[in-house]
């Protein structure tokens, strides 16, 4: 199963670089949703206070480093460890400079400038949004007192894991995705990847910042963690399975940034609302960046979608291998596979911690501010999948204890939004395929479901019917293989590999053949 070397590119045309038909507002800042959070046309001038970045420091921030000694000192000597990891950890492709936008300012609008960077010399720093003295606990036993600028004695050590647990990510996908510019599909591919890698850097900052300025010696130590585990290492793994799976190609790589960044994202949102208002203010200025990685999980399934819509209409077969595209039926397995451990991130369906952090004013719900209820939630209660014989029924739970799947259901409805998005691709072709999202106890591994075989459509399963189906739902082998073999590297600018379509806009006004990425 190879591609054919003559059919492995396609080339961007001018016309593709412009808003017309079925690629029209891909990327723009439009109603779309966050996933459209990209920047492609000119920046534009801020429309409120912006807390400007002071770049002339050693750490760019904007938290007033230079009157802090102790914190400052500390985590200079934190900064070259984390570039050691870089260096041997991050993207393994040199290259001269990449074409990289970095966070100048903290404001609604107009906060990032595009430049030719040097990814070593990209400057990671301490970005928090604007705080509004105002601001209240939203949620639990707090509602309505003043949110916290110093960690609550009682609620030091859950606080700690939170921030943890969140920042053990960030590095986790760089470390898996380090390899995937040896084998770019374009330039704009590269770039993205590289785009999103040094954001998680910077998300990693992020979290370390608050683990040394609110933690004391403890907080020091967990940084210092942060660093030394690694995705996949057999000794010290990252902390959540998914950060250890490989990422072994660009079709795992654009699933992931659309359903495990998104996890991210909903993650994010509920630390966003927590009652420490500088976790909330880091939470808040990271979800801005985090659209980003979403649109290019998005947008990337798109485009490999039209691509293999185009070669199935001429075609008529979704053998595609020879024809240097991706079957659909591949595509729907990768789907299934990324999915499924991205539910897994969301925990079990009811927990006794996700109560108390809600309880404590730690970690809200999506949208906490939006919610029309008391935010206590004492006497509200929750329907739970649960698996009994051979039937999944439901029982009902406190909702406190729920939290978890209350979070989920909003992440499943959000997917649910980039499926239609990707069918699109497939109707406008004319062609009666769909693609879908399994059933939420789909190879399971956490939670309800754990343990239990459940196909795709629902249906419970004895072990050696999945066994005997598996290979119909899940990447085997053989498809990985046949992805790899059309993993071939695309470096000219406006050239794109056979089995992705070119987009339909640059970067920031930029046109599709503009050389992102230079060596």
């Amino acid at each position: 199963m190879t591609a054919n070397p003559d059919e492995g590119a396609t080339t961007a045309t001018a016309g593709r670089g412009k808003l017309s038909g079925a690629g029209a507002g891909r990327g723009e800042l439009s109603g779309a949703g966050a996933d459209q959070g990209e920047i492609v046309g000119a920046a534009p001038a801020p429309d409120g206070p912006v807390s400007v970045i002071d770049y002339n420091e050693r750490i760019p921030n904007n938290v007033g480093l230079a009157t802090d000694r102790k914190l400052q000192r500390a985590l200079q000597a934190w900064q070259p460890k984390f570039l050691d990891w870089w260096a041997s950890l991050g993207p393994s492709i040199p290259t001269r400079d990449v074409y990289l936008r970095t966070a100048i300012a903290v404001g609604r609008d107009g906060w990032a400038n595009f430049a030719r960077v040097p990814m070593q010399q990209y400057r990671w720093g301490i970005f928090l949004s604007e705080r509004n003295p105002d601001r209240t606990v939203g949620f639990g036993r707090h509602l309505g007192e003043p949110a916290w600028q110093q960690v609550p004695g009682e609620c030091r050590a859950d606080l700690r894991r939170l921030i943890v647990v969140q920042g053990d990510t960030e590095p986790a996908s760089v470390e898996q995705q380090r390899h995937l510019g040896m084998t770019a599909p374009s330039l704009y591919d590269m770039r993205n990847l590289f785009q999103v890698n040094v954001e998680e850097g910077r998300h990693l900052w992020a979290m370390v910042y608050l683990l040394h300025a609110y933690f004391g010696r403890d907080g020091r130590d967990e940084a210092e963690q942060l660093l030394q585990r690694n995705s996949g290492d057999a000794d010290k793994p990252r902390i959540l399975g998914a950060f250890n799976e490989q990422t072994t190609d660009w079709l795992s790589f654009f699933m992931f940034t659309y359903f495990t960044d998104r996890d991210g994202k909903y993650q994010l949102g509920t630390l966003k609302e927590s009652g420490f208002d500088p976790l909330a203010r880091t939470c808040e200025f990271m979800l801005r960046e985090e659209a980003h990685h979403m649109f290019v999980g998005t947008t990337g399934v798109q485009r490999i979608v039209e691509r293999t819509a185009a070669l199935l209409a001429a075609h008529g077969t979704d053998d595609l291998w020879d024809l240097g595209g991706i079957p659909l039926a591949v595509i729907q397995k990768y789907l299934n596979f990324q999915f499924s451990v991205s539910l897994d991130l969301f925990g079990s369906e009811t927990s006794s911690n996700v109560a108390s952090y809600f309880t404590a004013g730690l970690k809200g719900r999506w949208m906490e501010t939006r919610r029309k209820d008391d935010h206590l939630l004492a006497d509200a209660t929750m329907q739970i999948p649960v698996v009994a014989g051979d039937t999944i029924t439901t029982r009902t739970v406190p909702m406190l204890t729920a939290l978890n799947l209350d979070l989920r259901a909003e992440y499943v409805a959000d997917c649910e939004r980039g499926i239609r998005r990707w069918n699109r691709e497939l109707e406008q072709t004319g062609l009666p395929h769909r693609l879908t999202l399994p059933h939420e106890g789909f190879n399971r591994k956490v939670g309800a479901f754990a343990g239990h075989w459940v196909s795709p459509s629902g249906e419970l399963l004895a072990a050696a019917d999945w066994d005997r189906q598996a290979a119909g739902w899940l990447p085997t082998p053989e498809d990985r293989a046949g992805v790899a073999a059309l993993m071939q590297p695309h470096y000219e600018p406006g050239e794109f590999a056979s089995w992705i379509a070119p987009p339909g806009v640059g970067i920031n006004d930029l046109p599709v053949e503009y050389d992102y990425v230079r060596f």
